[in-house]
């Protein structure tokens, strides 16, 4: 119902998730509230804003790391870290995305919701933004030797130098190439992280312009989950937020991105260290703009095109690049992008040659006519449909709290003034769509109309270059070389002072106690555990947990693995690859990858070891067969765990081979992330 500070404009049912959805509309500011009530104490918060960049300087994503920094009711220098130690939470985190940041947390403590709410308000809305950790988070220059500030100088910075990182990554370039092309007027055309040259040219008043401007109620949208009562919610956000805001005009929608009426063709080059072989070591992408994603029909279509077209390998696009010898492997952008306002769909390989881009384009292509022309088999778009169906009603967090990733997903297409309902309850477009693809031309049509016939179509082809990181540090140095040059006594002096005042910052201890805490007297003495009940299935042990699933069920195969050599174990997680990817029982592995996608949400293999519950010191290797799928299909999944177990077909010998190189090149495409 409403109050006196929001307004309830709807509430809806959403059975397949056990919740309902509220909307409110803040009286004053025009904040919007969603809040999805459901009988569950890991409470959930987000709040989020349209945030629009428009160049490439990571002016959003500075602004998420300065704005946790101290706020006016806490001033400490990191008030983030902080209350993790003074906290119960399950979840706490920021992330800035292309065009949307988000400050979300969860909790199972009633009084440490209260806490943290009030940190994340203050920091969102009231952050001290201090010129000394904007220079600390996002970007600063520094005498290389502080006791000679005549000398050589450097850039230095978390965010600056986190995108040196995340932008030497291949993968990374290729897919910022990829929506730089695909946008080239609208805000995703720039590097909303930030590009490293381009950072250093924001400034803290563009900083401190940024925040007053995006972060405002007027541009927020605040999202609850759980069994808090939502009046508790609304009287926290008004102390604490709103009612020191007035209302303002806002425009900061994305618009529709101009269509291009011809494909174009990019090059691009990634730094590759000196003496390593450029031969094979190219990546050629092709990718599509589509459609609005807040459309809930258009958003299930494109995902069944992608399902249809990328999912596993028995799909015609995928098996057609995971069994070419133009490259080593698909790329890890193949499939759809539904981050942004209007959707992307994207195919291709990794570890190609540079003069082979034409043939990888034409090879996508000739899939496509040819789905274009014969259509897939009806099973196979039956199983694309079920794995929509599974997703939709599984409960899992994939690292977020349940209730937070609900609110996360739909929170993107909610901002683009798409209908958090139909997001989340997607029973009725499923129910269309179902009906639509009874026409056996439905997938022909789409694949010529999204694809074929759409020329807003780029093909970005990304080269190694081994001289490319050393001219890159050549030009960084250049920039600092002519900085220094253009810096007088007193400008040295400043960069000096700033360092040291910087230091005494980050030495300085803050007084926890300006934080709240939870207590002993918060925890309650009794905590909930699963139990489960001790069975036995055909004179095998087993147990049995009950617990509301939303119509899935969850399976594992445990098994104790034997002694085994050290090459055995080196061979361990390889095994534990192939082994759900081959074919099994009589099935080659295209019509067992078909069969896991019509009746499973997959099967999945993996390895453990586990100390006994009496003695930690008393270790046991397992292997773990696990999967699930919708209870209609329990039966046809316990099947297909015993034959991935029993008769798994390792005389595929070609399969082997495209698996071993695919794990080659996903090995060596991390080793920068993971560094």
């Amino acid at each position: 119902m409403s109050d006196e500070t929001f307004s309830l404009l709807r509430r809806q049912a959403v059975p397949s998730l056990n919740l309902t959805v509220e909307e409110y509309r803040h009286r004053v500011t025009g904040a919007r509230h969603f809040h999805l009530a459901a009988e569950d104490d890991n409470n959930a918060f987000l709040v989020a804003f349209l945030t629009v960049p428009a160049d490439s300087t990571g002016v959003a994503h500075i602004l998420e790391h300065t704005a946790l920094c101290g706020s006016r009711r806490y001033p400490v220098r990191d008030p983030f870290f902080m209350m993790v130690r003074r906290s119960l939470n399950t979840f706490m985190n920021a992330f800035t995305a292309s065009d949307w940041t988000a400050y979300p947390f969860a909790t199972r403590n009633r009084k440490d919701f209260h806490n943290l709410l009030q940190v994340y308000l203050d920091a969102t809305f009231f952050p001290l933004l201090n010129p000394l950790d904007f220079a600390q988070e996002g970007h600063r220059v520094e005498p290389v030797d502080p006791a000679n500030p005549a000398g050589e100088l450097v850039y230095k910075g978390v965010v600056y130098n986190e995108m040196k990182g995340a932008m030497s990554a291949p993968t990374r370039r290729l897919a910022q190439t990829l929506q730089s092309h695909l946008f080239p007027t609208v805000t995703y055309h720039h590097n909303s992280g930030g590009e490293p040259e381009a950072i250093p040219g924001l400034t803290h008043d563009q900083l401190v312009a940024f925040h007053r401007r995006h972060y405002h109620p007027s541009n927020a949208v605040f999202m609850t989950y759980g069994d808090l009562p939502v009046a508790q919610h609304h009287a926290w956000f008004e102390e604490y937020a709103l009612s020191r805001f007035s209302a303002e005009p806002m425009n900061l929608a994305v618009p529709d991105e101009r269509r291009y009426t011809t494909p174009v063709t990019v090059e691009a080059p990634y730094a590759l260290e000196p003496g390593e072989k450029t031969s094979r070591r190219t990546h050629v992408v092709v990718g599509w703009l589509l459609r609005p994603a807040s459309d809930p029909l258009d958003y299930l279509t494109a995902h069944l095109l992608s399902g249809v077209l990328l999912d596993n390998s028995a799909s015609p696009l995928l098996h057609a690049l995971e069994t070419s010898d133009l490259g080593s492997a698909p790329s890890e952008l193949c499939g759809l992008d539904d981050s942004s306002r209007e959707m992307t769909f994207a195919c291709g390989l990794e570890g190609s040659e540079r003069d082979g881009a034409a043939a990888v384009e034409d090879l996508v292509l000739s899939v496509l006519r040819e789905v274009a022309e014969h259509g897939v088999p009806r099973a196979h778009v039956e199983a694309m449909l079920h794995q929509l169906e599974l997703s939709q009603r599984e409960i899992v967090g994939g690292g977020f709290p349940y209730g937070l990733r609900l609110m996360v997903n739909a929170l993107g297409r909610t901002l683009h003034g798409g209908d958090l309902m139909t997001a989340l309850d997607i029973d009725l477009a499923l129910a269309e769509l179902r009906r639509r693809v009874e026409d056996a031309d439905f997938i022909p049509n789409l694949v010529r109309t999204w694809l074929l016939d759409n020329p807003h179509r780029v093909r970005v082809t990304l080269y190694p270059d081994i001289e490319l990181d050393a001219h890159r540090r050549a030009q960084e140095q250049e920039r600092l070389a002519h900085l220094a040059a253009t810096l007088d006594e007193a400008g040295r002096a400043y960069l000096v002072e700033q360092t040291q005042q910087l230091a005494a910052r980050q030495a300085h201890e803050d007084d926890p106690e300006l934080l709240p805490r939870v207590g002993l007297t918060d925890v309650p003495a009794n905590l909930r555990i699963a139990e489960g009940e001790e069975i036995r299935l055909e004179g095998m042990p087993a147990a049995w947990y009950s617990q509301g699933t939303n119509g899935l069920v969850y399976q594992q195969a445990i098994l104790n693995l034997p002694a085994l050599d050290p090459e055995q174990i080196d061979d361990l997680p390889l095994f534990c690859e192939c082994l759900p990817e081959v074919g099994s029982a009589d099935r080659d592995y295209m019509e067992t990858q078909a069969l896991q996608a019509a009746v499973t949400g997959g099967v999945r293999a993996s390895h453990a070891l586990r100390a006994t519950v009496d003695d930690v010191a008393r270790n046991r290797g397992l292997l773990i067969v696990s999967g699930k799928a919708l209870i209609r299909n329990h039966a046809a999944l316990a099947c297909m765990l015993q034959e991935t177990l029993l008769a798994p077909r390792f005389d595929e010998l070609e399969r082997l081979r495209e698996l071993v190189a695919q794990s080659r090149v996903a090995r060596e495409s991390s080793v920068t992330d993971h560094g």
